[in-house]
């Protein structure tokens, strides 16, 4: 599924899966854009990741699952409403074949904008 020459922007990252996988990400991306307005879209780690201050989440295509990565924080913050899914110290991964629940995607993320503001 990967190509070899790494993607150097979200576009050219969603681009490159077929259009079912292309949709569950911009939807995604969506989400996390309305969430985090002030925050800008970069690659990191080669996935696509959302930054102000630092990173605030990345996500990524699987072959069974979309990865996200909200920091170790953002999953122990959710622990309970992430348990439905396979977790661990830093990931979320959900599964291609189910709808990605958006509204606590949109909850991990404003924890992630308020914790990255509150560093400075």
């Amino acid at each position: 599924m990967e190509n070899k020459k790494a993607a150097n922007t979200i576009n050219e990252y969603i681009a490159r899966y077929p259009k079912n996988i292309q949709t569950i990400l911009e939807g995604l991306r969506q989400a996390i854009r309305e969430t985090a307005p002030d925050a800008k879209e970069v690659i990191s780690y080669q996935m696509p990741a959302f930054k102000q201050n630092r990173i605030l989440v990345w996500f990524a295509a699987f072959k069974n699952h979309i990865g996200f990565f909200p920091k170790a924080s953002g999953i122990e913050a959710f622990k309970n409403e992430l348990s439905p899914y396979k977790i661990s110290k830093g990931t979320v991964r959900f599964p291609l074949n189910e709808p990605l629940p958006l509204d606590l995607i949109k909850e991990i993320v404003k924890f992630r904008v308020e914790e990255d503001l509150n560093k400075k």
